[in-house]
């Protein structure tokens, strides 16, 4: 992770030359591609594709960043070729959605044009003992239950779990399992059917080395309309929840938990401000931290001992899908989300990175007004949110050296450009979308 440049706004530079005349000749491109149902023009449907969960930043909900001219919704993956084909010809620049869950405005229009919402491409091709194979707008919770009942899980998938395959693997990198696989989708992409942004486009099948520099480049190199993702055995999984006298205590048995064997899948820690903003569950004690994890039944005794000697209270002990689902659903920017929804108006969140966010808490926090941590282990490193109260971008940029200070890395959520490996992208992008049209707007 790096520290990004908060106070940037958004440029013209990179916008494509195309007018009302290109728009109205693509629409009747796409009528004839899709048929009337297959494209939208109305306010609300282009107001519905402008957004995604970009709200949770005070800087980039104040910028426009853009909407759409018209949407189209393909509901087989053979005929996004055509719709690329039909773009390129008129110049008119696409941005490819799913479920719009992401926080960064990736998904959000920066120039206008065309959304493609692959939201309807939900077919599961099939599983096999070692991958899962799915079209772009599968969404990772029914990926992981076809997982669970052939005796699989998935590597990971996202703490938004209605999220999609394809929004997943373009924009996100972590999620439950990232303790044990890693961020970033490293080794868990097994092939990638993509669109490139030619005059000439088809789908192009890639595997293994070549479909990983498609991944995580948010649609601005090439649109991924279907994948195939590693699943491994399927363990035998406790939600267990434990409340504790004070965020200290918390912290530190997070810690010790996140190195007990077999790893946990998942396991988050907070402290009684944001417990006490969470849903309504006995399992979270109002006025108490709160350590929450998947544990593998064969840790559960360890970790259950190291808990209560830790100073915790045992409140909640549950297996099954559905509360494995649902612990996920609490956990990276969850949390945060919640104190947002009970405190409207008054925070910002960083993405943090290094031990010191469990270790060195209380220094953390004090980095930025009215600071609480929420805590994620990850592969091999803690991590998570420092969220504060939000008064200006800069407060947010000056705070950026302190938490450096600390052994911290600062990812800023508050951006509206690629920022991972940018320069790579950038040069895959100059060869799959000669013309600029994909998701353009997105450099600095």
């Amino acid at each position: 992770m790096k520290s990004a440049p908060l106070l940037a706004t958004p440029s013209d530079d990179g916008r494509p030359e195309f007018g009302p005349d290109d728009v109205a000749a693509l629409a009747d491109d796409l009528l004839a591609i899709l048929g009337p149902r297959g494209v939208g023009t109305l306010p609300r449907a282009l107001e519905r594709a402008s957004r995604d969960g970009s709200a949770m930043s005070p800087i980039l909900s104040a910028l426009d960043l853009g909407t759409p001219d018209l949407v189209c919704y393909p509901r087989t993956e053979d005929v996004v070729p055509a719709i690329i084909r039909a773009a390129v010809k008129r110049g008119v620049p696409v941005t490819t959605r799913g479920k719009g869950t992401g926080n960064y405005g990736q998904v959000v229009p920066r120039f206008g044009g065309l959304v493609l919402d692959m939201t309807s491409l939900t077919k599961i091709h099939g599983i096999t003992e070692h991958s899962i194979s799915a079209q772009a707008g599968a969404r990772m919770i029914n990926l992981e239950q076809t997982a669970w009942s052939h005796g699989s899980q998935l590597w990971m998938y996202p703490s938004t779990v209605q999220s999609t395959l394809g929004g997943f693997l373009a924009g996100g990198s972590a999620g439950t399992g990232t303790i044990v696989h890693g961020r970033n989708h490293q080794g868990w992409v097994e092939s990638l059917d993509v669109v490139f942004g030619h005059e000439d486009a088809e789908i192009t099948h890639l595997e293994g080395d070549d479909a990983q520099p498609l991944v995580h480049t948010y649609g601005v190199a090439g649109i991924i309309v279907g994948a195939s993702v590693r699943v491994e055995p399927l363990q035998d999984w406790r939600c267990v929840y434990a409340s504790f006298d004070s965020q200290g205590e918390a912290f530190r048995a997070a810690h010790q938990v996140s190195t007990i064997e077999p790893k946990p899948r998942l396991l988050s820690a907070d402290g009684p401000m944001i417990v006490d903003a969470l849903p309504d569950d006995p399992a979270f004690v109002k006025g108490r931290a709160n350590v929450r994890g998947i544990i593998d039944a064969r840790a559960l005794d360890e970790v259950t001992d190291l808990l209560v000697s830790a100073g915790g209270r045992i409140e909640a002990v549950r297996e099954g899908i559905a509360e494995s689902i649902k612990l996920s659903t609490l956990s990276y920017n969850h949390p945060t989300w919640w104190l947002m929804k009970a405190q409207p108006n008054k925070w910002f969140h960083m993405e943090c990175l290094g031990d010191a966010m469990a270790t060195r808490f209380e220094d953390v926090e004090q980095v930025y007004e009215g600071g609480t941590v929420h805590l994620e282990a990850g592969y091999g490193e803690m991590f998570g949110m420092i969220n504060g109260i939000f008064r200006s971008p800069q407060q947010i940029v000056d705070g950026v050296p302190a938490l450096e200070e600390l052994g911290i890395a600062v990812h800023s959520p508050h951006q509206w450009y690629v920022d991972l490996d940018a320069e790579r992208v950038a040069a895959l992008a100059a060869q799959t979308d000669p013309k600029g049209l994909l998701n353009p707007g997105r450099w600095m």
